[in-house]
């Protein structure tokens, strides 16, 4: 290394950097991909320092990562989570203790890893990402998410996409996204218009196949059927006049209660406490291992990104998305997720993408399907031709001139290959479909 070190990375091993002498070890000498023109010495801590970092999401993800990230040497990190810390947290997200259960996560992740590691700057921002304008977006080198939400996801990355100005290479904003289920997980980093955004990667994460109300009311087979009972049809009944919070540990014990009952009529055993929260708030199963595995790999493109000290996921024709499992031993694989040229957020002058639907079923039923669909998975969508307006939810006095069409046929609506425009209040864009009658 002597030979390659520079005078400048000398003196910043010999000064107050000493402690951060494993990173020197990997930015202060030539690798294998080393650019021919570079040069080791000063610029490169200071632009791993300079690079304004933000951190999505504070739970089982967003503790490893942000600790990660302010070991990895970068200095000025930003978090935004709009949850507060409940005790069941705690057996994961190793930043919060008992006394914190109430506070907010952002603001105690921020606290406890900035006193931990001297030098570095987090400021959280307690509230929800659509708070935020583009102005506040543009600020930062890249955005790494710890989410555990599919809409959440879907909407930085329409943002971050609508970001981009062919104008200014400034406005590009890497997005490294990670996630967790299980023994399970993945990794990935896109470039916003470059590669394969999150929208073209959905059909990856099919959401969860809904029961028949027709089960949940008659004949249930499975303690989750009990538990969608009291939460469904139970609440409605007895307690409709209440907002049910799932947060609230009374409602949670009443809905518990509720299934253990009609679970107990019809002898299916199973039904706990901590299935109805899962159930109720669909939490995800969490395993420290597993996000402490897909958080490190996700603060390692972020380091490779800032610092050029090694490919990283993601660059132009190249592997893109890292996949893990741990459930049956080890296995990890990296392969590139291609755009898809229908793709209506990287490429919003795309087609209108067909879909197979019966012209018999109707716009209900057709619209209560969008949100099982894997390619759409919108839960609140409205609807309209070029000509006219088959159903909008708000404002209140569209939604009562459009609600009779709801119970109309497809047919009697729209003529086989006609496009509609469908948008979800979710999300800051429209989709565009091409009705094919089956």
């Amino acid at each position: 290394m002597a030979e390659v070190a520079s005078s400048s990375v000398l003196n910043v091993l010999e000064g107050p950097r000493a402690k951060w002498k494993y990173l020197d070890n990997i930015l202060g000498r030539e690798g294998p991909f080393t650019d021919p023109e570079w040069e080791p010495g000063q610029p490169v801590f200071e632009g791993l320092e300079r690079a304004k970092v933000l951190v999505i999401g504070a739970g089982g993800l967003g503790c490893e990562i942000l600790k990660n990230l302010a070991l990895s040497g970068f200095k000025d990190i930003h978090v935004i989570d709009m949850d507060t810390i409940d005790i069941s947290n705690l057996n994961r997200q190793f930043l919060f203790r008992h006394a914190d259960v109430g506070k907010y996560k952002a603001e105690v992740a921020a606290k406890f890893v900035e006193k931990r590691v001297k030098g570095v700057k987090i400021t959280p921002y307690c509230g929800r990402i659509q708070d935020k304008d583009d102005e506040y977006y543009m600020q930062f080198a890249m955005i790494v998410c710890g989410l555990d939400s599919i809409e959440a996801r879907r909407w930085i990355n329409a943002t971050l996409v609508g970001l981009v100005d062919e104008e200014n290479p400034d406005s590009m904003k890497p997005l490294i996204d990670g996630g967790t289920e299980g023994f399970k997980g993945q990794a990935r980093v896109i470039f916003p218009t470059m590669t394969s955004c999150i929208e073209c990667q959905l059909d990856m994460h099919a959401p969860r196949a809904a029961v028949p109300l027709c089960t949940l009311a008659t004949i249930p087979r499975q303690p989750q059927h009990c538990i969608e009972w009291a939460h469904i049809i139970a609440w409605e009944e007895e307690r409709k006049d209440i907002t049910l919070d799932t947060d609230d540990p009374e409602h949670i014990t009443w809905l518990y209660q509720k299934a253990l009952k009609r679970a107990e009529e019809f002898s299916i055993p199973g039904v706990t406490y901590s299935m109805t929260q899962g159930v109720v708030k669909n939490i995800i199963p969490a395993i420290a291992s597993t996000n402490a595995i897909v958080a490190a790999s996700c603060c390692n493109e972020a380091f490779k990104i800032a610092t050029n000290a090694n490919p990283f996921l993601g660059f132009p024709e190249t592997e893109n998305y890292m996949m893990y499992t741990g459930d049956e031993s080890i296995y990890t694989y990296t392969f590139e997720h291609q755009k898809k040229p229908d793709c209506p957020v990287c490429n919003p002058n795309a087609l209108a993408r067909p879909l197979h639907v019966d012209g018999n079923s109707t716009l209900q039923d057709f619209l209560d399907g969008l949100a099982e669909r894997p390619e759409s998975q919108l839960k609140k969508p409205a609807i309209r031709t070029e000509a006219k307006s088959l159903y909008y939810q708000f404002p209140p006095s569209l939604e009562e001139q459009t609600r009779p069409n709801l119970s109309k046929k497809l047919n009697e609506l729209v003529e086989s290959g006609e496009e509609v425009a469908i948008t979800d209040p979710a999300f800051p864009l429209q989709f565009k479909y091409k009705l094919i009658f089956k």
